[in-house]
């Protein structure tokens, strides 16, 4: 379904008003305001609000609020400003995320963050959809849609992530076997979805691991409870998304429109209409004469034979340590 904006009404809140009140023409659920907007997932809020850590107007939310832009809400006392509510455009950025940077927006150890080097947004903000760690590399995706991060990232969606993993140590048969049926660690029971054989010479052998998940450091606990070592951990996939060859360790890139509406589909978002594609309804609408649209189809099919992804490329910005 696609995301209408967040609509603003003209009226003032009355500070006696409580978020019961937000039943007017316009209005819409509480948490799906604040999931549009990145501060969580649905669930994530849904629980905030049973917690006691929202308020609408100064008084606790509750859940089934219906709030607009007008209304006054506070997280954990920290007030919301209006930009911050409102559904901003939707970007997907695919980042080549080198080793030695962190996913966090500040460090306290002082290291590099990617934030250091995104594009700056306007009334909006960058969310990571799921992280890696200081020493993995790979493809990280960044989006200002909250709703479709938390989708990417929720296990019920069931969304594969790739890793090219080598390992350091001897690895047989038996080993891989414990790996894809399942292994108990220190949160519960994990397993890859599929292990591929990459080659490699003597100890250090080279893998392609499958799950459908992303728990704190999964990979490297899994590998490391069969008493073998990752030498090197790159992520090469997130979902229908793969590392395109052609980009160098710390450059970005923004999806195009068709990269962009395979990975709404994979989330289970239904894609924005595409301007140039009128719809059946506004066809059979227009004069005979005037609803070709061999224009728009040879368009599509000469991007598509040139498999290249069209996209838009971002200058890393400078990388200064804290």
């Amino acid at each position: 379904m696609v995301k209408k904006p967040f609509s603003k009404r003209s009226e003032q809140p009355s500070p006696n008003r409580g978020p019961a009140a937000g039943a007017q023409a316009g209005a819409e659920r509480l948490q799906k305001v604040l999931a549009n907007a990145g501060h969580g997932s649905r669930r994530q809020i849904e629980e905030w609000i049973t917690d006691g850590r929202i308020t609408v107007n100064n008084l606790p939310a509750k859940l089934g609020d219906r709030v607009t832009a007008q209304d006054n809400i506070a997280i954990d006392g920290r007030a919301l400003q209006s930009y911050r509510l409102e559904t901003p455009k939707r970007q997907v950025l695919v980042y080549y995320k080198p080793e030695g940077e962190v996913c966090t927006r500040s460090d306290p150890e002082g290291r590099l963050t990617i934030f250091d080097k995104l594009p700056k947004l306007r009334n909006a903000r960058w969310i990571t959809v799921g992280r890696l760690d200081f020493n993995t590399a790979g493809l990280l995706l960044l989006t200002t849609d909250g709703e479709l991060a938390n989708k990417l990232m929720h296990p019920s969606t069931e969304i594969e992530r790739e890793y090219a993993v080598r390992i350091l140590g001897k690895v047989d048969d038996a080993m891989l076997e414990r790996l894809k049926r399942g292994v108990m660690l220190d949160d519960g029971m994990a397993n890859f979805d599929a292990i591929i054989d990459a080659g490699g010479e003597g100890i250090n052998h080279w893998f392609h691991v499958i799950l459908k998940e992303g728990r704190n450091r999964e990979v490297r606990r899994l590998w490391e409870s069969q008493g073998v070592k990752i030498s090197r951990l790159m992520r090469v996939r997130y979902g229908p998304i793969t590392l395109r060859k052609g980009l160098r360790r710390g450059q970005m890139e923004e999806l195009d429109e068709r990269d962009m509406d395979t990975l709404l589909r994979a989330a289970g978002i239904a894609p924005e209409p595409m301007p140039d594609e009128p719809t059946e309804k506004a066809v059979k609408s227009l004069p005979r004469g005037a609803r070709s649209t061999g224009s728009t189809a040879s368009t599509r099919d000469e991007k598509e034979k040139s498999g290249k992804r069209s996209s838009t490329k971002f200058k890393p910005a400078s990388r200064k340590r804290k």
